[in-house]
């Protein structure tokens, strides 16, 4: 093909297909796509094994995408209703999908999505090694580690999360810090705890040169882990999260030295206040690396309202950097999300990126919110269905509560104000008590 990965495609003025079909979606040139690939400030997450891909471009200055966490667990082991939630949230535009399933025959579901799925996929090869070893944690060696990211590339996956910014140095600040709430990553705190058990070296952090190859040899994205992401906000902006992020501005740069593609994880739970200046220190720290947040989650009381609560983080977030947003669903620190629960947090994530991507002036990003606008002043109903982001509800919505007159709803009646404005300004009476 004359190039490994997409950056090194980037930066020999090599346009790709995966690239062709970036430039289309986002409506921008190929000179200036090139130019951010190249540059690491956008990613393509294209295995060179995930023969379905429809692919993506995830960087600040393109549209937002939305990440949709997925997976079996040992409470909850029904692969075909997380089959159903992959194509669910599919159907429902997300671009990416993260197979998080820590039980069960983890590679036959991985290797089902590689081969039927079109989204992004993801993994984090931490969570699976546990499962493929099915032995005492202290027991996995460094290099048992690398070998599932390996099968994982092997398998076709785009991009793979690695928690290799807390090594012995982080780890130490950490024990020293006296958190509120440790360490809240599922992947950094296993990884934290073989270090413990072990006294041995991060391995995804120590062969961090063998992961790189791997990912230039299958075109693998690396999405650098934040073990220490505040998992509340009384920890946010703590020396731990920020000493963290230093690293992984650190390895993101040795990454783009091998022409690997790079995205940076960042919180968690943030107060609204501290979300724009910690967007800021990544960008520098991480030299305009794609940022990729959970939330932020912008308060702690709201379980079963935490959809909400990284919707507001996470469109503020995306507004000052951040370009991928994991989506938080109402089922978020208190179960395995259902059907239902997924469509809820990828509809709150996708109205937080758009906003954002409105906030940010991208190119055609308000045109949407014109052309509702549009339907509303001629009370085009069937219309409204037809733009808005979830049809299904408004149109229910709509049919549960019938208006006496069809060019009303039963909020305002004939005292709508479109309706009333309508009449007045093409001479019309307003008949509101007829």
């Amino acid at each position: 093909m004359g190039y490994t990965t997409q950056m090194n495609a980037a930066r020999q003025k090599i346009v790709t297909k995966e690239m062709q079909a970036v430039a289309a979606w986002e409506g921008i040139g190929m000179d200036r796509l090139l130019k951010l690939v190249a540059n690491g400030q956008a990613v393509i997450p294209a295995n060179k094994n995930h023969k379905c891909l429809k692919p993506f471009g995830i960087g600040s200055a393109l549209k937002t995408k939305i990440n949709v966490n997925l997976g079996t667990s040992r409470d909850c082991m029904n692969m075909d209703v997380e089959l159903e939630k992959v194509m669910n949230a599919v159907n429902m535009g997300a671009e990416a999908i993260m197979d998080l399933s820590s039980f069960g025959d983890t590679r036959v579901f991985r290797r089902k999505l590689t081969a039927e799925c079109p989204a992004i996929l993801g993994t984090v090869p931490i969570y699976d090694a546990i499962v493929y070893y099915n032995k005492p944690l202290k027991d996995i060696t460094s290099r048992e580690w690398i070998d599932v990211f390996k099968m994982h590339a092997e398998d076709g996956v785009d991009f793979m999360t690695i928690h290799c910014g807390l090594n012995r140095s982080t780890a130490a600040r950490f024990k020293q810090s006296k958190r509120l709430l440790n360490l809240v990553s599922r992947g950094g705190s296993l990884i934290f705890s073989w270090m413990e058990l072990t006294g041995n070296e991060n391995p995804f952090f120590e062969f961090y040169d063998d992961i790189l190859e791997i990912c230039r040899q299958y075109d693998v994205t690396l999405s650098l882990g934040d073990a220490c992401r505040p998992g509340c906000i009384a920890d946010a902006g703590d020396v731990s999260q920020i000493e963290e992020l230093v690293v992984l501005g650190e390895l993101t740069a040795r990454a783009w030295e091998k022409d690997v593609q790079v995205m940076v994880e960042g919180p968690g739970h943030m107060a609204l206040n501290q979300i724009q200046a910690n967007m800021e220190i990544q960008q520098t720290l991480c030299k305009g690396a794609p940022f990729y947040v959970l939330g932020p989650l912008v308060t702690d009381i709201a379980p079963g309202y935490d959809h909400i609560t990284a919707a507001i983080g996470g469109a503020i977030a995306a507004t000052y950097g951040a370009s991928f947003l994991c989506y938080v669903t109402p089922a978020e620190h208190l179960r395995l999300p259902t059907v239902e629960d997924v469509k809820e947090g990828i509809i709150a994530s996708k109205i937080a990126a758009h906003a954002a991507d409105v906030a940010k002036g991208l190119p055609g990003a308000a045109d949407w919110d014109y052309r509702m606008g549009q339907a509303r002043r001629t009370l085009d109903w069937e219309r409204q269905f037809e733009l808005a982001i979830d049809p299904e509800k408004a149109r229910r919505y709509r049919a549960q509560s019938q208006p006496e007159h069809s060019d009303t709803c039963t909020m305002c009646g004939k005292m709508c104000s479109v309706r009333n404005m309508n009449k007045i300004l093409n001479g019309e009476n307003v008949d509101i008590m007829e």
